[in-house]
């Protein structure tokens, strides 16, 4: 895949507190903030898709709390985030409005994008304020959770994200330029590595000696973070922040580190469907939509025969047909009950069956791969 922001179709960027928030004062960076936000507006202009990852909840509400600059205790933490969420979420409303773009907040923890149901509803969700014209910002939900403000997983949770809503490209904007041979902070002549290809021994004992441990994160969080976006089939890319227009910057050819992956996130995906998970039931079709998917299509209610085993939504399922051959595996878009009372009806006849409109797949294609 190209290194080239401008040919990505849904971008992840990732801003920390430092950046957001003046540490001096422990207030809003407004002036930075409404640069982001042309940039944010250009790739938008231009048919993007963007997702923002945001810190600076706790940054923001511990001055409003009058908690001082030092170190907090969990539930000050907790409450500092309470209400400087309030404050982020503002921010971002009236500089994305001042553009023309509708924000919306979701607020996640790392076991949001780990359990199944509410993987798939967070998933569900982004997708379709991406398909409505909003711009997500997404924020640790600080209030509720306690191992991401103890261990500062900002990065991580960017990389989750990106890997949930299958992104092209997750942008971490640092405090640094990139990766480097050494801490750029303590060895002046330490140089930037311009592209990663493989995360080897070498470039991990690299990422710990360059690492600044500026903010919450640092260079070993940013390559963990680059662990799990490459799997999923997505580029990575560590820049400077701190500067005004950091994304313009970037495509003008600005000092960073590309994070390299050769497959697509749709195939990451697909693979790890049809490798990683255990099935936990199965959906037997009939001959048309054998033929259906054979062609790239969905699975339809209207085309399964029969569903046997004891399955959530969002859980693996074998599509078989009706000799018992494995054809697919994929991800089911509802329970084995529900499923049960749609199979063999038209899609417009599902909200009349269960009382509520869901999807109008079984599997969607994108969840879908075949295996035989």
């Amino acid at each position: 895949m190209s290194a080239d922001l401008a040919a990505m179709k849904r971008i992840v960027v990732k801003i920390g507190s430092a950046l957001l928030v003046d540490t001096r004062r422990q207030t809003l960076n407004r002036t930075w903030l409404h640069a982001l936000g042309d940039d944010l507006a250009r790739l938008r202009a231009r048919g993007q898709e963007v997702i923002v990852v945001s810190s600076g909840a706790i940054a923001l509400g511990r001055n409003v709390l009058g908690l001082g600059g030092g170190v907090l205790q969990l539930e000050e933490s907790q409450a500092a985030a309470a209400v400087g969420q309030v404050s982020l979420a503002h921010a971002y409303q009236s500089v994305l409005a001042e553009r023309g773009i509708s924000a919306a907040q979701v607020l996640l923890t790392l076991s949001d994008t780990e359990q199944r149901r509410r993987y798939l509803n967070a998933r569900n969700t982004i997708s379709a304020l991406l398909r409505l014209g909003a711009l997500p910002v997404i924020n640790e939900n600080d209030t509720v959770a306690t191992s991401e403000i103890r261990y500062g997983d900002n990065d991580r949770l960017a990389a989750r994200v990106a890997g949930m809503v299958s992104a092209d490209c997750l942008v971490l904007l640092s405090d640094v330029d990139g990766l480097h041979t050494g801490s750029p902070v303590r060895n002046p002549d330490a140089e930037l590595i311009a592209d990663v290809h493989a995360i080897t021994p070498e470039i991990t004992a690299v990422a710990g000696d360059s690492d600044t441990r500026v903010g919450s994160g640092g260079m070993v969080s940013k390559l963990e973070a680059a662990r799990i976006v490459l799997g999923a089939g997505c580029q990575m890319v560590i820049a400077k922040g701190s500067v005004l227009h950091p994304l313009s910057r970037l495509e003008e050819g600005g000092l960073r580190t590309w994070f390299h992956t050769s497959a697509s996130p749709l195939a990451a995906r697909k693979s790890w469907i049809a490798g990683s998970l255990e099935p936990a039931g199965l959906l037997t079709i009939d001959a048309g939509a054998v033929r259906a998917l054979k062609r790239g299509k969905s699975l339809l209610p209207a085309g399964v025969s029969a569903v046997t085993g004891d399955f959530a939504r969002g859980d693996a399922v074998r599509v078989c047909a009706a000799g018992g051959a494995e054809l697919a595996r994929g991800l089911v878009a509802y329970d084995c009950h529900d499923a049960a009372r749609i199979i063999g009806h038209k899609s417009r006849e599902i909200e009349a069956i269960l009382g509520y409109r869901g999807r109008d797949e079984i599997i969607h294609r994108d969840d879908l791969v075949l295996t035989g």
